[in-house]
């Protein structure tokens, strides 16, 4: 972690914890990069799509209470809006084809006021924006989805969706530090060990809060919109979530049973697939897990559950950090498996000459982005992309066998050469984490 902080510029806090036990908590860097007020293991974030998780939980606790059904259409509840047969399963599964709410807003809202839910709605009702594909025939990541649904609890509850949730989640569970918060509320007090978000600015060289650039004014005038986004909470009361879906506290083992199963395709190559809400179900090497995250411009959160080992780790970033990579980092480190260590790559002029037995089609195993990567050279230069992409990577040479890519994750490539030249073995490592490649063409 000191590493991922020195050469990756980590800010954030982590958590590990093995059978409800914590065995690493620890906070690095600024809550506040103006005032240099570190962070501590207080600190509260914003999750942004863990919020997610909440919203679903509540629909589930209401479907067990008989205030709805997962068939319910969304029309029994908006009569004016203008999707047919979209029901509430549909918006729990990614399913539903809603148009998406940054780009309904960014359209058709006055940015210079904050929008809620219900303005989100009319706007929904009024303008008739087709969706993008009928319910249940695609797989279509929807933040509009979990705003509505946040609009379906206070419908069928009779109360405020920050309300529901601290009566019937966070009170419940002794979440003391977890609330709903929004850009609202920070432009108009400083709240206590609340960790701010932060971007980098290349021009200005330091990390700045993102309202400050025009380009992203919409983290203000979307911000206050519930059910995506907006609960708040710290690494500590999120392993208390993490042991309340562990021992399902607030609803039967058979719903939740059904919450953390497979109910869409999230990527049906990597055999990556959506429960409701934003649970990811996921298999690797050390076994089936469930992921949970969040970004938005100026945090990047991870949350990751290995249910045959109990192993629960919980990453939260106010800097736009790479937490995921940590996350599964720290598996593999708990887990006993080799990790590289962060560390700052220096390029290397190489012969182009050598750079031909490395050309070639290979396979990468347990990798969530893709499962093939081809290599080839464009002008002299040594090229990655994956498959079913055009996005073309550069690798520069560190040394005659390893070449590295730094635009956004860490990403190498190693490889054994025979006394011949020939390749007899090739890795793939992200960050700190080695799979062997095996070349196919």
């Amino acid at each position: 972690m000191q590493a991922a902080v020195s050469v990756n510029h980590f800010n954030g806090n982590v958590l590990v914890a093995k059978s409800g036990k914590i065995i690493y908590q620890k906070a690095f860097g600024y809550r506040n990069y103006d005032t240099k007020e570190p962070l501590d293991n207080n600190s509260v974030f914003e999750l942004q799509s863990i919020t997610k998780q909440f919203t679903c939980m509540a629909i589930l606790m209401l479907v067990e209470k008989g205030k709805l059904t997962l068939t319910d259409s969304i029309r029994h509840f908006f009569p004016e809006l203008p999707y047919s047969n979209v029901t509430i399963r549909n918006l729990l599964t990614h399913t539903s084809g809603l148009p998406d709410d940054l780009d309904v807003l960014s359209q058709y809202w006055d940015q210079k006021k904050v929008a809620f839910n219900q303005d989100l709605i009319n706007i929904l009702a009024s303008k008739n924006i087709p969706p993008h594909f009928k319910p249940g025939e695609n797989v279509e990541y929807s933040n509009t989805a979990f705003d509505l649904l946040a609009s379906i609890v206070e419908k069928a509850s009779g109360l405020s969706y920050a309300d529901f949730l601290r009566r019937n989640i966070f009170i419940p569970l002794r979440m003391h530090s977890s609330h709903i918060y929004t850009t609202t509320h920070a432009l108009k007090q400083d709240l206590p060990n609340f960790a701010y978000g932060y971007i980098y600015s290349d021009s200005l060289r330091r990390y700045i809060l993102p309202a400050l650039l025009p380009e992203l004014d919409f983290v203000i005038y979307c911000d206050d919109i519930n059910g995506a986004g907006n609960v708040s909470s710290t690494t500590g009361d999120l392993l208390k979530w993490d042991r309340a879906l562990k021992t399902h506290q607030l609803i039967s083992k058979r719903t939740q049973d059904e919450m953390l199963s497979p109910q869409s395709a999230f990527d049906s190559a990597s055999k990556v697939y959506w429960g409701y809400g934003a649970h990811r179900l996921h298999k690797n090497e050390l076994g089936e897990y469930i992921s949970g995250g969040g970004g938005w411009p100026r945090y990047a959160h991870s949350t990751i559950r290995y249910p045959k080992d109990d192993l629960t780790i919980i990453i939260l970033s106010n800097n736009e950090s790479t937490p995921n990579l940590i996350s599964s980092a720290l598996a593999y480190i708990v887990a006993d498996r080799q990790v590289e260590i962060p560390y700052r790559h220096i390029a290397i002029p190489l012969d182009t000459a050598l750079l031909n037995r490395y050309l070639g089609q290979y396979t990468i195993p347990n990798v969530p982005t893709a499962t093939k990567m081809e290599l080839f050279t464009k002008e002299g230069k040594l090229f990655y992309r994956y498959e079913n992409s055009n996005t073309e990577m550069e690798l520069k040479a560190e040394s005659p066998t390893k070449f590295f890519n730094k635009q956004g994750t860490d990403q190498q490539i190693e490889f054994e050469v025979t006394a011949t030249g020939k390749v007899s073995k090739a890795l793939y490592i992200i960050g700190g984490m080695e799979k062997q490649m095996k070349k196919i063409k």
